[in-house]
């Protein structure tokens, strides 16, 4: 049985606090372009501040299915991001996506190999059946990802977000189990040889 969190270009593992000087850097690094997953722009945080904000955001819940893990390039070692599930919803099978590149690492497939690795966890073995996620509607490179990884665009809340001086819109996408699968084949069970 092969392994569901390696994919041809990136795995997926837990966040290590070996990780921490890694995100912040590469955080520091893209402070300008962190306006495109994040609806804000922070301000610089102290050590001792940052560890606090990754230890809440970290620390696993015995009655949620939420899941932050950080993304590797198979090719490497290198970590290039992260991606979380959140809002995770066991009664009406619904949870969100998110996930962020550095920079550097961007436009290599990384990303939409991540997000297809936790929809499949999330609709095979946790039994969700939709994730919904929302994209800042400037963000052009995210719009046309997750279009193509097949997810409908729902809705759009209009000047829900405010940054840079200006108002923006929120663009709601949802992608269901079975749009998912007619997307990109159904469930991959063992062979009974």
């Amino acid at each position: 049985m092969s392994n569901m969190w390696h994919g041809e270009l990136v795995r997926l593992r837990a966040v290590e606090p070996d990780d921490l000087p890694v995100f912040r850097r590469e955080g520091d690094a893209d402070a300008d372009d962190s306006q495109l997953y994040d609806d804000r722009r922070y301000p610089p945080l102290s050590e001792q501040a940052a560890k606090a904000r990754w230890d809440r955001a970290l620390k696993p819940s015995e009655s949620s299915d939420d899941l932050t893990l950080a993304i590797e390039s198979v090719d490497g070692d290198a970590l290039v991001g992260s991606l979380s599930a959140n809002h995770c919803d066991r009664r009406t099978g619904t949870f969100e996506v998110g996930f962020g590149i550095f920079t550097a690492h961007r436009r290599r497939g990384y990303a939409s190999e991540a997000v297809q690795m936790l929809m499949r966890y999330y609709f095979e073995e946790l039994r969700y059946q939709k994730a919904n996620t929302i994209v800042n509607a400037f963000n052009e490179p995210s719009l046309a990802l997750h279009r193509h990884l097949g997810f409908v665009e729902e809705g759009r809340r209009r000047r829900a977000g405010f940054s840079g001086g200006e108002h923006f819109d929120d663009i709601l996408f949802g992608i269901t189990v079975e749009e998912f699968y007619d997307h990109f084949g159904g469930p991959k069970r063992p062979s009974a040889t």
